[in-house]
């Protein structure tokens, strides 16, 4: 009987990747039929002439290669500040003792269930009056960008790392302390290896939102090519006469890329924490 709800069990998850990556799938074929097959009356689930022209036109499209060096310098950066700074609130937040400390939880949560589409319009105003105070973070600057995912990924990620570095004992804490370790040695070479999976969780989550992001791109930068990110450099392709599908799916599959190397590169050490975030 066990073997039995054991095999029903994979086949459900066969079946539920199978629905997941149908999209990813199609979206792959379409970037590479001919022309001919994209718009087809009758499309067929595979290509009888596969053809690599879609991805060349993009490659070979005016400032690609600046779009996808933008999208992955906010990215980046984005990820980079966002894991310091969220480790060092959720420390904060479950090593020290402090009036408001519970106001500031519900904060977090309450930020996280206000939908990002109500927030895009006070979100401009405030860019563009700061912008003239620090032009680094104003309109069509990349810095707005990282300001504004900074803003939507700290309260996630806080809370994240909290239950991470809320299951670290205290009796370790004790144990560096004795051996002569200070609160900052313990924080940085004990208890950030050990929150290394919800790091690693939170960086996965920055990184896609920063990379794929459209709608504040397209918000913030109003004018101009040179601070133009990826989502907003397949725009070039949508023209008012003709959509070029093909480019644009191979533009979407060029930047999956990114996402899925990525989480291949930091997946075993996700998948490594997952029995505990302290052993022995």
């Amino acid at each position: 009987m066990a073997a039995v709800r054991r095999r029903a069990a994979d086949v459900a998850c066969l079946a539920v990747a199978l629905v997941v990556a149908f999209p990813l799938y199609w979206m792959v074929l379409s970037a590479l039929r001919p022309a001919g097959e994209i718009q087809a009356a009758d499309p067929r689930p595979w290509t009888l002439a596969p053809t690599v022209d879609s991805f060349r036109r993009v490659l070979t499209a005016q400032d690609f290669g600046r779009y996808f060096l933008n999208s992955l310098l906010v990215a980046v950066v984005v990820v980079a500040l966002s894991l310091v700074a969220s480790f060092l609130a959720a420390v904060a937040l479950t090593r020290l003792r402090f009036r408001g400390r519970t106001v500031l939880l519900v904060m977090l949560l309450v930020a996280q269930m206000v939908p990002v589409e109500a927030l895009t319009i006070p979100l401009f105003f405030l860019v563009r009056f700061y912008g003239d105070v620090v032009p680094a973070v104003g309109l069509n600057q990349l810095g707005s960008l990282v300001v504004v995912h900074l803003a939507f990924s700290l309260p996630f990620a806080i809370w994240m790392l909290r239950g991470f570095t809320a299951a670290v004992p205290a009796e370790l804490e004790e144990a560096a302390a004795l051996d002569g370790a200070s609160r900052f040695r313990f924080t940085w070479q004990v208890l950030f290896p050990l929150v290394a999976p919800g790091l690693v969780a939170a960086s996965v989550v920055s990184f896609v939102h920063a990379w794929n992001d459209f709608l504040f791109a397209k918000t913030f930068l109003i004018s101009g090519t040179e601070t133009r990110t990826l989502p907003l450099g397949l725009l070039v392709f949508f023209k008012p006469e003709e959509q070029d599908w093909g480019a644009i799916m191979a533009g979407a599959t060029l930047m999956t890329i990114p996402v899925l190397v990525f989480f291949v590169a930091v997946q075993r050490h996700l998948v490594s924490g997952l029995g505990g975030s302290v052993k022995g």
